[in-house]
């Protein structure tokens, strides 16, 4: 599999100078498999260039698959500008938790209203279909691939994913909040023995303390995971908007020497799995 990042940003896009080196762009992980699916996780600014680059590799007709981990705006404000979403003859199955309160179709509709966008999600002219996936779900992509949705703590709920081809596993867990002094042992056991961890650390070990409520996790929390799972490589991803490059390649120095196959992640960077 090769895992590639287009936006490694949380909560706003943070463009400027001190974030060059490492991007600014929200979060946006494509995902390809040998047997050519492709698969998106989250939705955030960082899936615009992925569609300019998907229309250039794809000029005839893409099938895709979005996985969402959740609804936060930071994780969606890029799909009405992914530009596979409006051509004839693209397939695209846009994936997220469902939710007792409200149809996934509804949210992500509402940020097409036209006080917010001149276009409608009905006007995209590829063939969309929106499907609710639950707590423990299995979906099947392809031949050989499998996904498996976890639902770990995060204001609202959020989904990590393992992604499973033939021998090869990856885990994207972003937005999540361990227990006060200690992990989540669901994640530790989505990931357990996978060749990729990709993992919130958009706190320091002082902020994940002081801003509880917010559910986030810090570099050193996915350090720890990454050990108690024996994954093989750890990423680390959803950085802080206040974060500089030099912020975080001081982060990465740190990180290693808890784990040492640890990565940052920069957008349009990729990595080969296993």
């Amino acid at each position: 599999m090769k895992v590639t990042f287009w936006g490694v940003r949380g909560t706003i896009p943070t463009p400027g100078k001190e974030t060059v080196r490492v991007g600014g762009n929200t979060p946006c992980v494509e995902v390809s498999t040998p047997d050519g699916d492709l698969l998106i996780l989250d939705a955030g600014t960082g899936i615009r260039p992925l569609g300019l680059d998907l229309e250039r590799r794809f000029p005839e007709r893409l099938i895709g698959h979005i996985f969402l981990s959740h609804t936060h705006w930071d994780h969606i404000q890029g799909l009405p500008f992914f530009l596979p979403m409006r051509r004839r003859g693209n397939r695209l199955t846009i994936l997220g938790e469902k939710r007792v309160d409200e149809r996934l179709e509804h949210i992500l509709a509402g940020q097409y209203l036209d006080t917010y966008l001149p276009f409608s999600l009905a006007e995209m002219e590829a063939d969309v279909l929106i499907k609710e996936i639950r707590e423990g779900e299995t979906v099947v992509v392809g031949e050989q691939t499998l996904v498996t949705a976890c639902r770990l703590d995060h204001p609202g709920g959020v989904l990590a994913y393992r992604i499973s081809w033939r021998e090869v596993a990856l885990v994207y867990a972003t937005d999540l909040r361990h227990p006060p002094g200690g992990l989540d042992e669901r994640l530790i056991e989505l990931a357990r023995g996978a060749d990729l961890l990709i993992h919130d650390a958009h706190f320091t070990p002082e902020e994940a303390v002081l801003f509880p409520h917010w559910g986030h996790s810090s570099w050193l929390q996915a350090t720890e995971v990454a050990r108690a799972a024996r994954v093989r490589r750890l990423v680390l991803f959803h950085y802080s908007p206040d974060a500089t490059d030099a912020d975080l390649e001081a982060v990465w120095e740190k990180a290693r020497a808890h784990f040492p196959e640890t990565f940052l992640s920069r957008e349009q960077e990729s990595l080969d799995l296993p």
